[in-house]
This record gives structure tokens, C-alpha cells and sequence, in this order.
């Protein structure tokens, strides 16, 4: 049998592009019936997904698996950091937690995840015909080449060809291509097999004197210039996206408060794109308006994070909120915080200690050392609608709360917690508005009367399929198929 192609995009910054070009490339190769997967040797989010068999990967690698057509596994992504301070981050190897490092830790720990890494590699090579690489950040910050895993440290591990992207919507582009390059190694250098340029606005032919000057400066071929996609949707790796849909009239205002380790905000997702909703995300200082919905997002330091919403004044808002009819939706950590106590006696997400919830439902969270991770269906107790989504947390709560579940689990379990007003509700639960009955329902329960069905999962199809036009209509076919061993 052939030895499956191992075809690497790296970045010259973050956001240049690189998830989005493996996605499209996966959704590309995937029409033509090419066995493609996959694979990002490092990530550094908050935003995860769980996959079947209860692994944690990054977000970007499910949405890439999904544009390859398959379920996603832990061996897309074998090393994931989730950052719990500036300086410190949860290390999850193969989807499960195996320690808190402070970043000096992780660059001696190195070592260890380049074997978790190479050990998943090859499992992917014997399964697919290629495998599609995402680098991380850029080849070229010097302070973190000593054992890389994550770009050319894993390119030349493995010995496959490097195509570097770059984004020309933030200016100097040429600069960015250039001095990447010359910042590598002879040998990474000769392993950079072509550029793409992302996101261009314009005129091409007014592009095409640089594009010239920067194969006859490098030697390397431009592969492909992207153009910008209005309206593009893809779930952001790590950083926040705020952009709505048009709408002639939003009828639902929803809140969400940016805390410091805010994590899974891509469960906003479905929220902010719908035609019928106006989500806005308020950063610190800014002042907190009238809304119908507040949510509390995830976190990855719930104790640190609610002490942050107290000190910006969140307590006498969602107090005020709820006087006046609004309803007040907690997701996992935003769940925890809206009880009454939040144990930490291991220190698991810093210093260890309590906290005092809010105080808005009867139960108490105790967070213990084995996370809790798991794809989950059921039903919602509003409208009995059909729900499904995925857990991520290390909190164990209880109290009589409880009692009036807020989701029955198709696996006899209940989760989260109705208020018996009806104005609070939380759950453990991540991607709730995903599926099209339980977001209509919670529209419903916030307040729209007539909603409008919005299909979330389609939208992300459509944008997949948006991405992989773009491949074949603006980039080097002949000699995309040639890298990927075609």
C-alpha cells in the first residue's frame, strides 16, 4: 500500500488563515474521494470539542473533521493547552488532562508531547491517504524553536512539504512571507513549497507586480490568492467573533460578558448569526445595558472569573435584570457560578479555596480532579425539546435545585437546574443552540414569540463548501494534487 501524503499549512502570524486553508483543503479533497483527515500537532484554545470515545481536541480540528466527512478523534489533535493564567495552562494529551504546567514546565515537557504527537501521526498515515497539517501560530517566533512540535520542529520530524499563508487584509504581506522565510533553517526553508495569500480586496492585476517580485526574491511559487469571503463563517479557534447577522429587526437582545478565561464561546455562535437575535459581548469597564437574556458563558477559571464579574459590577445587573422579567441562562461555569458555593480543594483551576455563587439557584459545586467529558443527547425541560451537546467540566454539583432538571439525558442522567419562576436556567451542557428545536425553544422561553427556525449546521455546511470553491477556482490545483501525493 502507498504511504499516505502529509501536507503541512503554517502561518506567518496567528489568523492568517491557517485553519481556514486546511478546512477548505479537507472539504476539497474529500469531494474528489481522497481519504483526507485532519491533524494539528499542538493547539492552544479554550474553545474544544469532545469526540466519542470522550477525548478534548480544539474546535477547529472538529469543524475540519467535519469538512472531511468524519467524526472527530483525539488523534487530530493530540496536544491541547488550555490556558488557566498568562502563564500557565491545563496540558491535555490524546483528549485527557494529564497536568497544570507553568510555560518553563511545558518547554522541558516538550519532549514527552512530540512522542504523543508522532504517535498519532502515524496512526493517521496508516488510516488515510493524506494527511492535512495545521501548524500554530507562526514557524518563526525564535524564543520557541527548541524543541518545536508545532511547525518545522514537526515538518521536519516527519519529513513533509510546508505550504505558508499569510493575510494581506493586515498589511505587509510581502514582509510577512519574506522575513518568515528568512528566518528559518536551509533545511525548513527548502521545505516551503509555495505561498498563498489570504483575504485580498481588489484588483488582482494591481497585486500581480508583487507576486512576481516575491517568486523572483524567494524562489517560491504563489500557490493561490484568496479573496475575501463576506459573511464567512467558520468557529473561531480562540479568539472572540462579533459580527451579526443582518436582520431588519432584531427582537431579542442577549448578553454575554467577556471573562479572562472564557471558554467555548462558539456555543454563542448559532445566537449571534440568527436573523432574530442582537448577542453583544461586554468587555470590562463597559457598561452593562437592559437585555432580555444575560448568559454566563464557560471558563476556565470559574473562581478567578466570577470574582472578575463581581468586580465589574455583574451582581446588582443580573439583579436588576431579573426584577424586571429578564431571564439569566448559565452554561457550565456560568452554571457554577450561579449557585451558591464554588469548591476548589485541590486547586485545580488556581489557589485553592471557596467562593460564594451568586446565589441564584440551591446548589453547591465541588470541582474534583477527573474532568468529565462526554457527547451527550436528551431532552429539554422547556417544550420537551430534543437536544444534544457535549460536557466539558471538573465540577460535580449538587443540591435541590437539581431537582427540577433543566435537560433529562438520554443516558438516565439529569443536568442543570430550572429555577421555579422559570427566569433562571443553567446546564452543564455546551452547543444547546445548535440544535434547531432546543434553540427555538430557549428563543421561545427568552421571550420571541414567533421564531424563526435556523439552521446553524447548514449554515457552517455552506461555508465549508463557500471554502473548497475557493481552492479550486483561485489556487494551483496540479500542483496542490502533486504536494498531497496525487
Amino acid at each position: 500500500m502507498k504511504s499516505a501524503a502529509t501536507l503541512m499549512v503554517q502561518g506567518t502570524t496567528s489568523d492568517a488563515g491557517k485553519s481556514t486553508l486546511v478546512t477548505a483543503l479537507c472539504r476539497w479533497l474529500a469531494r474528489q474521494g481522497v481519504a483526507v483527515v485532519p491533524f494539528k500537532p499542538q493547539n492552544m484554545a479554550l474553545n474544544s470539542a469532545v469526540t466519542a470515545e470522550g477525548g478534548e481536541i480544539g474546535r477547529a480540528q472538529a469543524v475540519q473533521a467535519q469538512a472531511a466527512g468524519l467524526a472527530p478523534h483525539t488523534d487530530m489533535n493530540p496536544v491541547l493547552l488550555k490556558p488557566n493564567s498568562d502563564t500557565g495552562a491545563q496540558v491535555i494529551i490524546h483528549g485527557r488532562a494529564v497536568a497544570n504546567m507553568q510555560a518553563g514546565a511545558y518547554h522541558d515537557y516538550k519532549k514527552v508531547a512530540m512522542a504523543a504527537v508522532l504517535e498519532s501521526h502515524q496512526r493517521l498515515t496508516a488510516g488515510y491517504s493524506v494527511v492535512m497539517v495545521e501548524g500554530a501560530g507562526s514557524p518563526a517566533e525564535i524564543n520557541l524553536r527548541a524543541n518545536d512540535i508545532a511547525n518545522m520542529g514537526f515538518a521536519e520530524a516527519v519529513d513533509c512539504p510546508v505550504i505558508i499563508i499569510a493575510d494581506i487584509d493586515k498589511g505587509g504581506v510581502f514582509a510577512h512571507l519574506v522575513g518568515t522565510l528568512e528566518l528559518l533553517s536551509p533545511s525548513e526553508q527548502a521545505r516551503v513549497k509555495g505561498f498563498v495569500i489570504n483575504r485580498f480586496r481588489g484588483d488582482i492585476a494591481l497585486l500581480q507586480p508583487g507576486l512576481d517580485w516575491l517568486e523572483q526574491r524567494t524562489g517560491k511559487p504563489v500557490l493561490g490568492v484568496l479573496p475575501y469571503l463576506h459573511n464567512l463563517h467558520l468557529e473561531a479557534e480562540d479568539g472572540i467573533d462579533q459580527r451579526q447577522a443582518g436582520a431588519a429587526a432584531k427582537q431579542l437582545k442577549v448578553l454575554v460578558p467577556v471573562l479572562p478565561r472564557i471558554s467555548n464561546h462558539t456555543d454563542f455562535d448559532p445566537l449571534r448569526l440568527h436573523p432574530q437575535v442582537d448577542l453583544q459581548f461586554i468587555g470590562p469597564g463597559a457598561p452593562i445595558p437592559s437585555a432580555d437574556l444575560i448568559i454566563l458563558p464557560g471558563s476556565k477559571s470559574v473562581r478567578a472569573d466570577l470574582a472578575f464579574l463581581l468586580a465589574n459590577g455583574w451582581e446588582p445587573a443580573l439583579q436588576r435584570h431579573l426584577r424586571y422579567g429578564g431571564k439569566v441562562l448559565g452554561i457550565c461555569g456560568g452554571l457554577q457560578m450561579l449557585g451558591q458555593s464554588i469548591d476548589d480543594p485541590l486547586g485545580l483551576e488556581g489557589a485553592a479555596g471557596s467562593s460564594d455563587g451568586l446565589g441564584l439557584l440551591e446548589f453547591s459545586t465541588v470541582l474534583a480532579a477527573e474532568k468529565q467529558l462526554r457527547t451527550v443527547q436528551g431532552r429539554l425541560c422547556l417544550e420537551d425539546a430534543p437536544i444534544s451537546g457535549y460536557e466539558i467540566h471538573a465540577g460535580v454539583s449538587s443540591g435541590p435545585a437539581l431537582n427540577q432538571a433543566a435537560v433529562q439525558l438520554d443516558d438516565g442522567r439529569s443536568d442543570g437546574a430550572l429555577s421555579v419562576d422559570g427566569q433562571v436556567l443553567g446546564t452543564y451542557l455546551h452547543g444547546l443552540f445548535e440544535t434547531p428545536a432546543a434553540c427555538s425553544a430557549l428563543l421561545r422561553w427568552a421571550g420571541v414569540a414567533e421564531v424563526q427556525v435556523f439552521d446553524y449546521h447548514g449554515l457552517r455546511e455552506r461555508d465549508i463548501e463557500r471554502l473548497a470553491d475557493l481552492v479550486e477556482t483561485h489556487m494551483d490545483t496540479d500542483k496542490l494534487r502533486e504536494l498531497c501525493g496525487l
